[in-house]
C-alpha cells in the first residue's frame, strides 16, 4: 500500500506516460504537466519542480543542439558525407559502407533524427542517378532498400556513441547524475560505447550487403561523377567551414582530455556542459567570415552571415522542445523516488528477476522490444527510475542496467514507429514493413548479444566502478 501522495504521484505518471505512448498530445507539452499539478497537488511547490527544467544536463544537450545548428548551417555535415563516400568507392557495396561511416559518424554529435534528415536527401540523389545511369548488372532495388536502411540504422547506432548524440543517453545521464549524485565523464561514456556503435555499424554492413540484400553492383561511373560534382558544387573550404571545423574540434578535445587539465591545475574546474557551453557560445561569438550563401538558410539569415557563425535567428531551427522533455521526465522521476514508489517497484521485481548477467539480459531484451512501439525518450524517462532501483534491490550497480537499457532503446530497428530516423526512410517508399521487419529483427538481435556482453564485461572495467 502506498500513502496518498503517493497515489496522486502514480496518477499522474500514468497520464503522462500514457500520452507519451499515444501521443495524444504533443510530447513537450505533456512534459509541462508537473509544473502544473504538482503545486497543486501539493506534490511540491513550483520553485522545486521548475529547477528540474534547468537541470546542468539540459544544458549540456542544448549545446550540442547549438554545435550541430552550426555544423548544418555551414553545409560541413554535406562535405564530410560526400568525402567519405569518395574515399569508400562507388561499387553498390562501397556506398553502402561509406554512407553508413559518414551518418554514423554525424549521428555521434548531432541528434539521429538531424542526422537522417541530413543525410536522406543525399542517399535520395545518389539513388537516381544509380537509377538513371545503370551501368552493368546488379539488383539496383536491392541497393535501393539497403542504403535507405543504412541510413536510418546508423544514425540510431551512431547516437549511441556519445552522451549527447541521441537524447535517451542525456536523460538517463541526467536522472542518474541527479539520483546518485556522480557524474558519468563523456569520454567514459565514449570508451564503452564507440566500440558497440562501431561493431553494430559494421554487422550493418555485412547483414545489408551479403546476408540479407546482396546487390552486385560494380564500380559505377556515374556515382562516382555524382559525388566529385556534388564536392565541386561546395567549392574549397570557406572560412566559416574552417571556424566551425576548429571550434567543433576544439570541444571534442576538452570533453576528451578535460580530466587531465582539471588534474593538472586548481584554477578552473571543467565539466562537460561548461565545455558545451563554452563550445556554443564561441560559435556567436566567432566571425563568419564570408557571405557565402547556404541552401540550408534564407536571404535574410544569409545578409546576417556577416556577423557571428551562427545568430539568435538560427536557434529557431533547434528543438526546445525536447530540452522540455528532459525537464518533464527528471521532474517526474524526481516525485516518483521522493513518493517511494520507485524503490517499491524495485523491491517487488527483485523478487522475481534474481540478478547477475540473465537479469542484464533480460533488460536488454524488453527494452529494445519495447522500443518499437514507444518513444525512445519516454521509455528512457519512464524505466530509468525503474532499472536503477532493480539493481539496487539486487545488489548491482545500477550503471550496469541502466546503460544497457538505455542503449536498447535506442537499437530499435524492426518499426517504423521505432525510432525517428526509421520513420524517415520508410516515409521514402523504398523500404515495405516485411523488408524493415525482416533486417530489424537481425540487427536487434546482433544489438542484444553486443549491448548485454559489453555492459556486462567491459562497463565495470571502462567506466571506473
Amino acid at each position: 500500500m502506498v500513502d496518498d501522495k503517493a497515489s496522486l504521484v502514480l496518477a499522474i505518471a500514468g497520464l503522462m506516460i500514457t500520452w507519451w505512448v499515444t501521443e495524444a498530445l504533443p510530447m513537450p507539452v505533456v512534459a509541462l504537466i508537473p509544473l502544473i499539478l504538482f503545486p497543486l497537488l501539493h506534490i511540491s511547490d513550483i520553485k522545486t519542480t521548475a529547477s528540474n527544467y534547468s537541470d546542468p544536463i539540459i544544458f549540456l544537450f542544448m549545446g550540442g543542439f547549438i554545435l550541430g545548428l552550426a555544423i548544418e548551417k555551414w553545409n560541413l555535415h554535406r562535405r564530410i558525407a560526400l568525402n567519405i563516400v569518395r574515399v569508400t568507392g562507388t561499387s553498390g557495396n562501397r556506398i553502402v559502407l561509406g554512407f553508413i561511416l559518414a551518418t554514423g559518424f554525424i549521428s555521434m554529435w548531432i541528434s539521429n533524427t538531424a542526422t537522417t534528415m541530413m543525410m536522406f536527401p543525399i542517399a535520395l540523389s545518389v539513388i537516381h542517378v544509380m537509377k538513371d545511369k545503370k551501368e552493368g548488372s546488379g539488383n539496383y532495388k536491392n541497393f535501393n532498400l539497403a542504403l535507405m536502411l543504412s541510413i536510418a540504422y546508423a544514425s540510431n547506432f551512431g547516437g549511441i556513441a556519445t552522451i549527447i548524440g541521441t537524447p535517451p543517453n542525456v536523460a538517463f545521464v541526467g536522472f542518474y547524475e541527479k539520483k546518485y549524485n556522480t557524474n558519468i565523464d563523456f569520454i567514459d561514456w565514449m570508451l564503452l560505447c564507440v566500440p558497440i556503435a562501431l561493431l553494430l555499424m559494421f554487422a550493418l554492413y555485412f547483414v545489408l550487403t551479403r546476408i540479407l540484400f546482396p546487390n552486385h553492383i560494380k564500380s559505377n561511373v556515374a556515382a562516382s561523377q555524382h559525388i566529385t560534382e556534388e564536392l565541386s558544387l561546395l567549392g574549397k573550404f570557406s572560412a566559416s567551414e574552417k571556424r566551425v571545423m576548429i571550434i567543433f574540434s576544439a570541444t571534442a578535445l576538452l570533453w576528451i582530455f578535460k580530466d587531465l587539465i582539471n588534474k593538472s591545475q586548481t584554477i578552473i574546474k571543467l565539466d562537460d556542459t561548461i565545455i558545451a557551453l563554452i563550445g556554443a557560445v564561441s560559435l556567436f561569438i566567432c566571425p563568419s567570415g564570408n557571405l557565402k550563401h547556404q541552401d540550408n538558410f534564407s536571404e535574410s539569415e544569409e545578409l546576417e552571415s556577416s556577423g557571428g557563425l551562427l545568430n539568435w535567428s538560427d536557434t529557431k531551427r533547434m528543438a526546445w522542445g525536447i530540452l522540455l522533455l528532459f525537464g518533464g521526465g527528471l521532474a517526474l522521476a524526481g516525485a516518483l523516488e521522493k513518493a517511494g514508489l520507485i524503490q517499491h517497484l524495485g523491491v517487488w521485481l527483485s523478487k522475481f528477476a534474481g540478478g547477475g548477467f540473465m537479469l542484464l539480459f533480460m533488460v536488454t531484451v524488453i527494452s529494445i522490444f519495447i522500443s518499437e512501439v514507444m518513444s525512445n525518450i519516454a521509455q528512457v524517462i519512464v524505466f530509468a527510475p525503474v532499472v536503477c532501483s532493480l539493481a539496487d534491490a539486487v545488489k548491482m550497480n545500477p550503471l550496469i542496467l541502466g546503460i544497457a537499457m538505455t542503449l536498447a532503446a535506442s537499437c530499435a530497428s524492426m518499426m517504423p514507429m521505432g525510432t525517428p530516423p526509421n520513420a524517415i526512410v520508410f516515409a521514402s517508399g523504398n523500404i515495405k514493413i516485411k523488408q524493415m521487419m525482416k533486417a530489424g529483427l537481425v540487427m536487434n538481435l546482433v544489438s542484444i548479444v553486443l549491448i548485454t556482453l559489453f555492459c556486462w564485461f567491459l562497463l565495470p572495467l571502462l567506466m571506473k566502478l
